[in-house]
């Protein structure tokens, strides 16, 4: 392959598409084959519709026409790669090379990467992965859009497989490294928790042997054994209770996070020392006891003054941040991007600004409130991790009447049922008035525990002799587990269209609802009845 032919193409180009229907004129398209599909088919169709050129595999019916269009390569998974990897190398600012900040995490990586991104704005000209595009491909598209106004590009790395991010680090070359949360995702390709800690900690090898440093939070515990355990290796700490900072209760007047933030926060100073422990900060209340929270007033942001700081033994200044992020796990995310963004001399102030500006629209931590329910959306993935944190979130939520709609997890490998066994325990200790479980592993995880009894499609079955309860019409689910209490707020579904039939027929109103599950799940289908 020759990359030097490729990258000339590319800058006629500008512009790469592995779709063909995406062609607006004047782009360079690559046709990738995978499992269900062969891009190399529509190499013509790419070319009539304005593509410049057409990248294809040398095996392809494209190839064996001659145009001077096509372009023929080995593996043109592979070729965009390189191609990518060349133009990270040339790309130049101002004399200098590329700054690149590369994330990865079981959880958290695309809505920090929203965040660093908004922050960062403040200051200079930003280039970051668009929506979710963190795979072996979406990561080199990442990389080509890159342009010379680009002054800093914020890369998302996913992975399932033990060498991702070990090949991704290869096609962005970063210079600086985050990690989110290591957590129990992709088990099924990682193999276990200690499978998913070697592959994300390739990130870290990467910027020890090549990189600036890295941004640790240093309030987590796993994080900080991993940077500890790699010797030299530069660790930019932060961190929630790291900062002394305060995350304020939410309720219905205030659903979205809110933290009090010391004014005196300022640059972190990388160190090659890990994070000394967490630092104790009393809680915010008032002389009864019970949480005291200031009014929120001038706006998304202001200073605090001597009422908090007697409340909490504080003696600085702290500044109130009001955002439009549903879920306190957040609180993490926005430490993360105002840690980055004070790195590279964003002020305080500019960088709370930047956040509270930023409201999510991709199905991840969004709140909706409709006619009928206030709506907690994080529809777009889930793990032991991510659900747990949901939960977690939803009972701290002050409402009269709470609900759960989540959708099973997937890709947990041999833990699936064990990982479901404990959302179903954290579930019937909440004690909340609905939960609706939505597909097959949560099917397994209840038959196991033997709390379930398979609804017949008939009032005229036989009557069960059984111990668990009487069979009942529908798709009802009832806990007898001795170690769960019994509660006939559970109900079960196949998938999230029989969801949706059944809350047709069964309106659910005066909610607030977490609405939860992996992709595949399609979870989204069931906001339209809420």
């Amino acid at each position: 392959m020759d990359v030097q032919r490729l990258y000339a193409a590319f800058r006629e180009c500008g512009r790469v598409t592995t779709d063909s229907r995406a062609i607006s004129g004047g782009e360079m398209f690559f046709g990738l084959k995978g499992e269900n599909f062969d891009g190399n088919e529509y190499a013509l169709k790419a070319l009539e519709a304005g593509a410049r050129y057409a990248v294809v595999n040398e095996d392809s019916a494209a190839a064996a026409l001659g145009d001077s269009r096509v372009i023929v390569v080995h593996d043109t998974l592979e070729a965009l790669q390189a191609l990518a990897r060349h133009h990270r190398e040339n790309t130049f600012v101002d004399g200098k090379r590329l700054t690149v900040i590369g994330l990865t995490g079981t959880n958290g990586k695309t809505t920090t990467k929203e965040l660093i991104t908004r922050v960062l704005s403040v200051k200079y000209n930003v280039t970051s992965t668009q929506g979710n595009l963190n795979n072996d491909i979406g990561v080199p598209l990442s990389v080509l859009g890159v342009n010379s106004k680009t002054q800093i590009a914020v890369i998302e790395m996913g992975a399932s497989h033990p060498d991702d991010i070990e090949k991704l680090v290869k096609v962005s070359e970063p210079d600086y490294g985050i990690i989110t949360n290591v957590g129990k995702g992709h088990l099924l390709g990682f193999g276990s928790f200690e499978g998913v800690k070697k592959a994300k900690g390739k990130l870290y090898d990467y910027i020890l042997e090549h990189g600036k440093g890295i941004f640790l939070n240093a309030d987590d515990p796993i994080l900080v054994g991993m940077a500890a355990g790699r010797k030299g290796l530069k660790a930019i700490e932060y961190g929630v209770d790291h900062w002394g900072v305060i995350v304020l209760p939410s309720d219905a007047d205030h659903p979205f996070v809110r933290m009090a933030i010391p004014d005196s926060v300022t640059d972190p100073v990388a160190s090659t020392s890990s994070a000394t422990g967490n630092t104790s900060v009393p809680e915010l209340v008032d002389a009864a006891g019970n949480p005291s929270v200031p009014e929120l007033v001038e706006g998304p942001m202001f200073r605090l003054g001597s009422p908090i700081a007697e409340a909490t033994d504080r003696t600085e200044n702290l500044l109130c941040l009001e955002t439009h992020l549903a879920g306190a796990y957040n609180a993490n995310n926005i430490a993360t991007a105002i840690a980055v963004g004070l790195h590279f001399g964003v002020s305080l102030e500019d960088a709370l600004r930047a956040v509270s500006e930023y409201i999510p629209k991709n199905n991840r931590s969004q709140l909706e409130k409709t006619e009928r329910n206030i709506l907690i959306e994080d529809a777009y993935n889930a793990n032991p991790t991510s659900m747990a944190a949901a939960l977690d979130n939803l009972a701290l939520v002050q409402a009269p009447l709470k609900a759960a709609m989540l959708g099973e997890m997937r890709e947990l490998g041999e833990e699936s049922v064990s990982e479901h066994v404990v959302v179903l325990e954290k579930l019937a200790a909440m004690n909340l008035d609905l939960v609706c479980l939505v597909g097959e592993e949560f099917r397994k995880a209840l038959d196991l525990k033997q709390m379930v009894r398979q609804a017949h499609p008939s009032t005229s079955a036989p009557k069960s002799t059984s111990s668990v309860p009487e069979l009942v019409e529908g798709p009802d689910v009832r806990l007898v587990s001795p170690a769960i209490e019994m509660t006939p707020n559970f109900k079960w579904f196949p998938t999230s269209d029989d969801l949706v039939v059944w809350l047709k027929d069964h309106p659910v109103s005066d909610h607030t609802i977490l609405i939860k599950g992996s992709r595949g799940n399609r979870m989204e289908k069931v906001l339209s009845e809420l």
